[in-house]
């Protein structure tokens, strides 16, 4: 049986009202908002984050991002990508715009993870504006077979 901890209750309560409070955080006051002019601020890129029993999977849209600026990093249970999207015709000056909906610039996204990975071992892949980021659990956090002697 498992035993009961005000500490570890409360300290997952303090992590849930600290990323409710990150998430509605002004603009400025926070490095995870992007750079959606006019928009208000929203997290870039948007991502997806499922598991099996060995791996994270993070599928983050970033359509129009330049390969060679992201930068992933792992730093104990949050992943952080950044990067730079680049205007597709820089030579158009801004005062020759009549509608501009697609942002460009440079992003940050810290993206906190459920369980502790393997950061060693972190691959990642962007192919057709999808960048695939795979994370293996650490083996302390994968669940363990434990078999039952009968007697």
């Amino acid at each position: 049986m498992a035993e009961w901890s005000a500490f570890a209750d409360m300290d997952a309560l303090r992590r849930e009202i600290d990323r409710a409070f990150a998430e509605f955080a002004p603009a400025g006051a926070s490095s995870q908002t992007a750079f959606l002019p006019g928009l208000g601020p929203r997290r870039y890129p948007l991502v997806n984050l499922h598991e099996d029993r060995d791996h994270l999977y993070i599928e983050a849209l970033a359509p129009g991002v330049d390969p060679a600026s992201l930068n992933l990093a792992v730093v104990g249970n949050q992943l952080t990508i950044s990067g730079e999207k680049r205007r597709i015709n820089g030579e158009v000056r801004p005062e020759a715009f009549h509608r501009s909906e697609r942002a460009s610039g440079k992003f940050v996204r810290a993206i906190e993870l459920p369980v502790e990975v393997n950061d060693s071992d972190v691959s990642a892949e962007y192919k057709d504006g999808l960048l695939i980021v795979s994370l293996p659990k650490a083996e302390k956090v994968k669940p363990k077979q434990i078999s039952v002697k009968v007697s």
